[in-house]
């Protein structure tokens, strides 16, 4: 067999952007943070519905919840859209000059970036001690299928200088059997996300972010 594969990639000049960013203001503690994030990037060959067009919908959507229900979160939420992470991640490393001295007040982190499929629980980038505090609300994410709880070795990419910084990070876990099918594809395009499993992300990670923001101790680091 023979083939003849024509690549035609090219490298053009950086260009300025910026991250997007909004805060739910908290009630009792305004200056401590609870991050939840996606990626404005994607790559070019598809339109990055997956990758990370989703992301960015279920975190604002998370902000959209919150305001809906009139909830009071006592930490502020911030809603990150980070540019740039697919090919240098210059969004989150700027973030991170910004606020290197702030990471004290950075609760906790959240980025989802990995595609729209139903969602089965979170993952933890954090101590142990972290998942045992977490325990009632796995019970309240179980109605839905998404109780599990799982430690891993890392959450995000763009979140990874807070989990380097020792700030507690978070993920949905979610059903990727069909998210290499289409990853940084032609293919990735909006008729793969499925509006309900889309809603099911934004309740998981609003549920998870509105408890972090109200809970009662410090998490460890």
């Amino acid at each position: 067999m023979k083939m003849k594969v024509v690549l035609a990639p090219q490298t053009l000049p950086d260009v300025e952007s910026a991250n997007v960013i909004g805060d739910i203001k908290g009630s009792e503690h305004p200056e401590q943070v609870v991050v939840v994030s996606g990626h404005l990037d994607s790559w070019d060959l598809g339109t990055g519905a997956i990758d990370d067009g989703a992301g960015v919908a279920v975190s604002m959507e998370v902000a959209n919840l919150i305001h809906k229900l009139d909830l009071k979160p006592k930490r502020t939420i911030r809603v990150i859209a980070w540019m740039n992470e697919e090919n240098g991640l210059a969004g989150s490393k700027q973030y991170a000059k910004d606020h290197e001295k702030d990471w004290a007040n950075h609760f906790a982190a959240m980025e989802t970036d990995g595609g729209a499929d139903h969602p089965v629980g979170l993952n933890i980038k954090a101590k142990p001690e972290v998942k045992a505090m977490l325990k009632a609300v796995a019970a309240i994410l179980q109605d839905s299928g998404a109780g599990a709880l799982e430690l891993s070795e890392h959450a995000g990419a763009d979140i990874e200088p807070m989990e380097k910084a020792g700030v507690p990070a978070f993920a949905p876990i979610q059903d990727s059997r069909f998210y290499f099918n289409y990853h940084h594809s032609a293919a990735d395009t909006l008729d793969k996300i499925n509006p309900q499993q889309l809603a099911e992300n934004s309740a998981v990670v609003a549920v998870a972010a509105y408890a972090l923001a109200n809970s009662e101790q410090p998490l460890p680091r």
